[in-house]
């Protein structure tokens, strides 16, 4: 927070700044290249199935190597833009994030495929915590920059609705590597923009970017996670035991490092402080709890209820509505009521709407689902946009590309873990059903293979395959939301003693 006097208060740099708010619009458009990004991928899957026919754990490995890869990076770019200007990380990172995105439509094989997903992970990782780094560095003022921060996440929480409403009508008249083009004008007006709006700004004793801390982060996320991917899906073998290791020694070769470098890439000294820690922790289990749902959900609209991609599209609506009316008005209600009471009960909130959608079926109404989602959205818009307003809160503004990055890294790993771990519970359930005489083998990989399979057979044969394997999905389905319920649940507990006495900061 910038000094003052006792007279009057001093002036910010975000009052002396008139295009601070043009600046902030040119900022969302890269949080809606990355959301809608993420959730076109999740329609496109039945298609990306059909035509590259991926076994269940490539299948897997395309929904979650963009997030182990964003995961391992986040804190060594975030730490970059501290050092060489966050303007030019965000504008390089948009730039390659597009090109990238052509290598993704156009991938001929699922390992082509998860080679791009890796790729454009790391583009991604350029992208996030340069935007809020900016963000807190454009906007001084605590209540502005709530708000600031409110509409950085409701525009992320747009992107994942207009991902799958573009993403459908994409689907519906164009073949599926069209919905990884869509981001090809975003980053065009991005970077073209925000070269004339976007201020540059940079740490101005940062220190050595250290490669080897680097590394170290990115062997250590990056194996950890995949130990725990290859644990819950086939057990703990050998090699996962041998990878996992590895992944744990690097971590804890990186957080030693960083306790003895005069510039740590990340000071670890930030999570002695309690606000700090729950925040990270909370949005770690948050997006843990609610990731096999979400990565799920769209083959349960198309492959199970039968919705055509745009109708599915839509029917994902009231969670992005949810999550944008909150996410806009949550500095204020943590001010007035308080942070633990805001973050907790929206935690609380989304983890009794998971353990409704365990009672999900083929014949579910829509009403049912829709007020589901509707209450995970404004949850998610509570709970995300006070953390992320208490992290950043939490440090210099100096510091705040290595400070957004752990909020990022929180975010991406909870992603990454959840589908890991949810995602292999979908899995290991729907492999266990047991089809008529003739079902091929390859209808056990997923639920796209079973109905790629089903057009070939006889009508009566066929008919069985696809309620066998669809009554497998939703079974594992609603096991899947069935533990993310308790971890929501569990968390939600969890902040409210964490965030105990935790307050936002008021207006200069």
């Amino acid at each position: 927070m910038t000094g003052t006097s006792t007279l009057r208060p001093v002036r910010t740099e975000s009052e002396r700044r008139p295009d601070r708010w043009p600046a902030l619009a040119v900022l969302v458009l890269a949080v809606l290249l990355v959301a809608v990004d993420a959730t076109v991928l999740g329609l496109a899957t039945p298609y990306i199935s059909e035509d590259l026919h991926p076994s269940g754990t490539q299948l897997l490995w395309i929904g979650d190597v963009y997030s182990f890869v964003i995961a391992g990076l986040l804190v060594s770019m975030g730490s970059l833009g501290d050092r060489v200007g966050r303007k030019r990380v965000l504008l390089c990172g948009a730039a390659a994030f597009g090109a990238i995105s052509v290598l993704n439509a156009y991938a001929t094989t699922p390992g082509l495929m998860i080679l791009a997903r890796a790729l454009l992970g790391v583009a991604g990782a350029t992208l996030m915590p340069a935007t809020l780094a900016l963000i807190r560095n454009l906007f001084h003022d605590p209540r502005e920059r709530s708000l600031a921060i409110g509409v950085w996440g409701a525009t992320a929480s747009a992107g994942t609705a207009v991902g799958p409403i573009v993403g459908g009508f994409l689907l519906e008249h164009f073949w599926w590597g069209s919905v990884f083009l869509i981001n090809l004008p975003v980053m065009a007006v991005l970077v073209l923009v925000g070269i004339r709006t976007l201020p540059e700004s940079r740490d101005p004793d940062p220190g050595p970017w250290d490669l080897v801390s680097v590394l170290l982060s990115l062997v250590g996320m990056l194996t950890v996670v995949y130990a725990v991917k290859e644990a819950a899906t086939h057990g703990f073998g050998p090699l996962t035991l041998a990878t996992g290791l590895l992944g744990a020694t690097a971590l804890y070769g990186f957080v030693r490092r960083q306790l003895t470098l005069p510039t740590p890439l990340l000071d670890m000294r930030l999570f002695r402080d309690r606000g700090f820690s729950g925040a990270v922790l909370a949005d770690l289990l948050t997006v843990l709890g609610m990731s096999g749902l979400v990565f799920f959900l769209s083959q349960f609209l198309q492959l199970v209820q039968g919705r055509p991609p745009f109708e599915a599209g839509l029917a994902e609506l009231p969670a992005a509505v949810g999550a944008v009316a909150a996410g806009l008005v949550a500095g204020h209600a943590a001010r007035r009521f308080s942070v633990r009471a805001v973050v907790s009960g929206g935690l609380a909130a989304i983890g009794v709407a998971l353990a409704v959608l365990t009672t999900l079926d083929r014949s579910t109404g829509y009403p049912l689902l829709g007020a589901a989602l509707l209450i995970v959205g404004v949850g998610a818009g509570f709970s995300f946009t006070v953390t992320s307003d208490v992290i950043l809160s939490s440090v210099d503004r100096n510091r705040a590309g290595a400070a957004s990055a752990v909020s990022e890294t929180a975010y991406e790993l909870g992603a990454a873990l959840g589908i890991a771990l949810l995602g292999s519970i979908v899995t290991a359930a729907y492999r266990g059903f047991t089809g008529p005489a003739g079902t091929p083998e390859a209808a056990h990989e997923s639920l796209g293979a079973a109905v790629e399979a089903s057009a070939s057979l006889p009508a009566p044969t066929s008919e069985a395959l696809l309620g066998a394997a669809r009554e497998s999905f939703v079974h594992g389905l609603h096991l899947a939301s069935g533990a993310g319920a308790a971890v929501l649940l569990a968390t939600s507990a969890v902040a409210w003693f964490l965030l105990k006495d935790q307050r936002l900061e008021k207006e200069f």
